[in-house]
């Protein structure tokens, strides 16, 4: 199964093919993220817009346990050169202890584990 980071959730709202095939497949969203691509597409478009990509997607969101929280910023302190956003090391660090592929185009994550890198 995948989890989508923003990036990709970006790039599936923009309509890019690259990414479009992402919904054909099993996938999960963190709560976190789905919060920070809220933000992105509300700034970007407008509320209407923001809330039919939350209605859109929820089905597809998972809580984030607090234990995860912390593995992550643990990982984001352990990567600090690498500028690792909080949103982004917690669905990798949520995708990588539920045995997901990380979905994203950050290019900090091309040659970790677990991740399907792709470019816009």
């Amino acid at each position: 199964m995948n989890c989508l980071d923003t990036y990709a959730l970006v790039e599936l709202s923009n309509g890019n093919p690259k990414f479009l095939t992402l919904i054909k497949e099993e996938f999960v969203i963190t709560d976190p993220t789905m919060a920070e691509f809220y933000i992105v597409i509300k700034k970007k478009y407008n509320d209407e817009t923001a809330n039919y990509w939350h209605r859109k997607l929820a089905q597809f969101c998972k809580p984030v346990q607090r234990q995860t929280m912390i593995n992550a910023l643990l990982f984001r302190e352990e990567n600090k050169a690498e500028n690792i956003s909080v949103f982004d090391a917690v669905g990798y660090i949520f995708a990588r202890e539920n045995k997901h592929v990380f979905v994203t185009g950050d290019k900090a994550f091309r040659n970790k584990t677990s991740v399907m890198f792709i470019q816009k």
